[in-house]
């Protein structure tokens, strides 16, 4: 079997550190009474077995969209000793169930003397598998978070609860995903119920995830490369034309598509209206425009 390739001292040592960052952002948003849920990292790491470890540095908290900014002006008031803290509206297009269904499915576990609420392992693997794509299939490390996750289900792991809550082209998302784990990490898929759907992978999704992985170029804010202009030359071409595979999720697209490229214009048309809205709006509200 294949196995991450990571350095699994190192994320062995950093677990307790995490943990302890983790407990402290529970205690400081249950304080204010606000019930967040833990998603990535630690949510992640919980299913990897103990000899391998996975490393995270940011803590990921959803919390119901009607409190996000109270959440954010506590993040910004209130220190929290070195937690970097990533707060997410609800799960937008994460997923399509509603935050109070996702809400009342959660698990809330014990971590350090203090509880902390995670989404139960069957909504944990769905909005995984869509954040995995919504990522464009480029970080083959994190494909181990789905791995592990079908691999260490617990055993009343259910796939209805899995599956049965979203549409079947949602559906076909996270069979592909899963699929593609089997394919490039060796899942054992064997004993699912649509492991053959899993298997028969849209013949271009599987080339284009080795192409990303081959490219070694992941995607970067372009903010963050302002300082050099051969990375940000880079990353601008990288994105022309857009990822497919994110193109296609961002879309709602189907991913048995023939073709993608209705999917990338969708794509790049609705976000870059976006950035044209936000760059007007920056405009009027510091008074520049009359």
């Amino acid at each position: 079997m294949a196995v991450p390739d990571n350095d699994n001292k190192w994320n062995l040592l950093q677990a307790k550190l995490n943990e302890t960052k983790v407990t402290k952002a529970f205690e400081v948003f249950e304080d204010s009474g606000i019930e967040p849920v833990l998603i990535k990292g630690y949510a992640s790491a919980r299913f990897y077995p103990p000899e391998v470890g996975r490393a995270y540095v940011d803590v990921d908290l959803a919390v119901p969209p009607n409190e996000f900014q109270k959440a954010e002006e506590l993040i910004k008031s209130t220190p929290l000793e070195g937690a970097n803290i990533d707060l997410h509206k609800g799960f937008r297009h994460l997923d399509t169930v509603s935050w109070d269904r996702l809400f009342a499915n959660t698990e809330v576990l014990e971590l350090n003397d203090t509880k902390i609420r995670l989404l139960c392992p069957e909504d944990h693997l769905r909005i995984l598998c869509v954040h995995w794509l919504t990522d464009g299939g480029e970080n083959k490390e994190r494909l181990w978070d789905i791995y592990y996750a079908v691999d260490r289900r617990p055993e009343e792991f259910s796939w209805e609860k899995c599956l049965g809550v979203v549409s079947e082209n949602r559906q076909r998302w996270i069979k592909y995903t899963i699929g593609l784990a089997h394919k490039f990490l060796d899942l054992d898929i064997s004993d699912l119920p649509f492991k053959d759907e899993a298997k028969k992978l849209p013949g271009w999704l599987p080339v284009e995830v080795k192409k990303n992985w081959d490219a070694n170029n992941p995607i970067v804010p372009l903010n963050h490369c302002l300082h050099d202009r051969k990375k940000l030359w880079k990353q601008i071409k990288k994105r022309i034309p857009p990822n497919p595979i994110f193109s296609t999720v961002y879309m709602d697209g189907d991913l048995d598509s023939r073709t993608r490229v209705f999917y990338q214009i969708g794509n790049f048309a609705t976000r870059f209206a976006a950035v044209i809205r936000t760059a007007i709006g920056k405009k009027f509200r510091s008074g520049k425009v009359k």
